[in-house]
């Protein structure tokens, strides 16, 4: 074999071997140090397309997810009102036994219960107004005023058909295609309606409306009262009510709990449901993107050895120019 010093091939193939191991080192070290194995869009350009949708759809998920998170929310503190609302009644129903049911009371007690009513009509009042990151809790529905009452004024009727107003209803979308895809309705509760009470008896005096709670108006046999008043000069006396009145009263109050209650729970599973499907695509997107530390563990061992030993043969094959020198001395 001749001795040649001006085209050194076993040089050239040892550095070009050894640049190849080189560069294979960097990329097992960078694969490790950022636990994915899609680098680069030319790594594997259809693989990373469909890492991109599927990333894309994480977010979207989880972004309803948040809604749904926060109409739970919603309907959490919402019902935290109902349930208040709920023992006002009962409180006022007792006030009401004690006024009216027990001989023993002198006037002076009577008046001190019926002062304690008038206030927890206000507070219903104030519950009905209570909102959540600005938006209302309640709703306040209304109708055509029944004859004999002022033109001016308007009652709320529990449960009427015309109940359903655009602002006392929205929307929760519950997946990744927004308006394009599954969403539950959920109401603001008709509270003030809830508190509006026919009561199949005539009364005279000043009262308060759902829909106009200071408004003045006399009523007549059918119509319908609300014991809920943003001020206690329009509110009614305990001697006004039957207790069956409050008996209704509670029985739409806990009707309204009940619907609270199945909008929650058709949320909450509407929320584990996008739960696992996050759950799901993110496990797809990481047996996608995601390297296999033990196989990489194992390359940057074989390019680490092969890189070494691709420098060794470099400096072996630099050699032969050392043995050609020699024969020149």
């Amino acid at each position: 074999m001749p001795l040649t010093v001006s085209n050194n091939s076993a040089v050239a193939a040892a550095s070009h071997y050894l640049g190849k191991n080189q560069k294979a080192l960097q990329m097992s070290i960078k694969k490790l140090a950022s636990g994915k194995k899609l680098l680069a869009p030319n790594a594997d350009p259809g693989t990373l397309s469909v890492s991109m949708k599927l990333n894309a759809a994480v977010s979207r998920l989880a972004g309803a997810r948040n809604n749904v998170q926060g109409g739970i929310s919603f309907l959490e503190v919402q019902d935290g009102m109902l349930e208040t609302a709920g023992r006002i009644v009962n409180r006022m129903a007792e006030l009401k036994g004690m006024a009216t049911q027990d001989p023993m009371k002198s006037a002076q007690d009577v008046l001190s219960y019926d002062n304690e009513f008038r206030d927890l009509q206000v507070q219903l009042y104030q519950i009905s107004q209570q909102t959540f990151n600005g938006s209302s809790l309640f709703a306040m529905s209304m109708i055509t005023p029944a004859t004999g009452l002022d033109s001016g004024a308007t009652d709320a009727v529990f449960n009427s058909t015309d109940m359903s107003q655009t602002d006392n209803t929205f929307e929760i979308y519950t997946s990744s295609n927004g308006s394009q895809g599954t969403k539950i309705s959920l109401h603001r509760s008709a509270l003030l309606s809830a508190l509006t009470i026919n009561t199949n008896t005539g009364l005279s005096g000043d009262y308060a409306t759902a829909g106009n709670a200071a408004a003045a108006v006399t009523t007549q046999a059918g119509d319908e009262v609300a014991f809920a008043s943003s001020d206690t000069t329009t509110t009614l006396a305990l001697s006004q009510v039957t207790m069956g009145v409050f008996e209704q009263a509670l029985s739409n109050v806990a009707f309204l709990r009940a619907q609270n209650g199945g909008g929650m729970s058709r949320l909450s599973f509407s929320a584990d449901s996008l739960a696992a499907q996050e759950t799901n695509i993110k496990a797809a997107v990481g047996r996608l993107e995601d390297v296999d530390i033990a196989e990489e563990s194992a390359n940057l061992a074989k390019y680490s050895i092969l890189t070494q030993a691709a420098a060794a043969m470099v400096a072996q094959a630099n050699t032969t120019n050392d043995v050609a020198l020699l024969l020149l001395r």
